[in-house]
């Protein structure tokens, strides 16, 4: 039977991200880093799904999902979270297929910009993107250090937190800072942010101006967008000393190449730098040394 490459089901995501975590864990072991991923509940799929259906698409072989591929859109950014096809049928051209759908995605909205974030180590899906146009542009580097390390190594921060809500929130504030940082908006995400109970947001001040924001969850800080780049560092810095605060072991984050001061600040610190990304896109676009993203995921 010829597979399908049809809209993803939202009761089909977890057997997706099932696929994905397979796929990174099978990848990055041959490639000697270990395992990296874990399963965890598809949150921000069952989201995006919910807000564009357009944009996640899975392989189907006969009932059985064998490839998943998901992008998300921002204004004129389009996005791809994530494309991973089952580890066992990774030489059939699945690929191919469920890349033909999220780039279509992309032109049916009408999006100027097409961006990504892969593995800096996995040659082959960038010789695969470049053909769709896409070229790499920096790296971004995950760091990570204990708390107890870090809690030992942070001065007195020099900028201030101050917690964010849904019922709080100035979205319009956030839109701002996000276009300085990024050239887009990014409200519907804040909005998911906020809604989730195991992140925690905060604006970001220096005296009586709001200058950034951070969202931290679990021990790791981002996003982080801050409106000019020589805020990044004190921003980054201000974040790690709420985080060593929390009961979590380890506390990371993901720094772009691009931005120089926060990269001082992680290493000035103690934060390893455990594994490298690459962000790859078909134009250059933002202001990286002001943005810490996410995940690969969520940029």
């Amino acid at each position: 039977m010829a597979i399908v490459c049809r809209p993803a089901r939202m009761d089909e995501l977890q057997r997706a991200d099932d696929i994905v975590v397979a796929s990174i864990n099978e990848f990055t072991e041959k490639r000697g880093f270990g395992k990296m991923a874990s399963s965890r509940p598809p949150n921000f799929q069952a989201f995006s799904l919910t807000d564009d259906p357009d944009g996640l698409w899975v392989a189907d072989d006969g009932g059985e999902i064998v490839g998943f591929a998901w992008s998300w859109i921002c204004d004129e950014l389009w996005f791809l979270a994530q494309l991973f096809v089952a580890p066992d049928r990774q030489s059939g051209g699945i690929g191919n297929q469920l890349i033909s759908k999220t780039f279509a995605h992309a032109e049916m909205r009408g999006a100027s910009i097409k961006a990504l974030i892969t593995f800096a180590f996995n040659n082959v899906s960038q010789g695969l993107y470049i053909r769709h146009g896409l070229f790499p542009r920096f790296p971004i580097y995950m760091v990570s250090a204990t708390r107890d390390h870090l809690a030992s190594t942070l001065a007195e921060p020099q900028l201030r937190l101050e917690s964010l809500t849904a019922k709080t929130a100035g979205f319009d504030q956030l839109a701002l800072i996000d276009r300085s940082a990024l050239g887009v908006s990014r409200e519907k995400h804040h909005r998911y942010l906020l809604g989730d109970s195991t992140t925690s947001g905060f604006t970001i001040h220096a005296a009586s101006e709001c200058v950034g924001y951070v969202y931290i969850s679990d021990g790791h800080i981002g996003p982080l967008a801050v409106r000019r780049p020589d805020l990044v560092g004190a921003a980054l810095a201000a974040a790690l000393s709420f985080a060593v605060q929390s009961d979590f072991p380890t506390i990371s984050a993901f720094v772009p190449g691009a931005s120089e001061p926060a990269l001082r600040v992680a290493t000035d610190h103690g934060m390893h730098l455990t594994f490298p990304m690459l962000l790859m896109s078909n134009r250059q676009f933002g202001n990286w040394a002001s943005y810490l993203p996410r995940n690969p995921g969520f940029m």
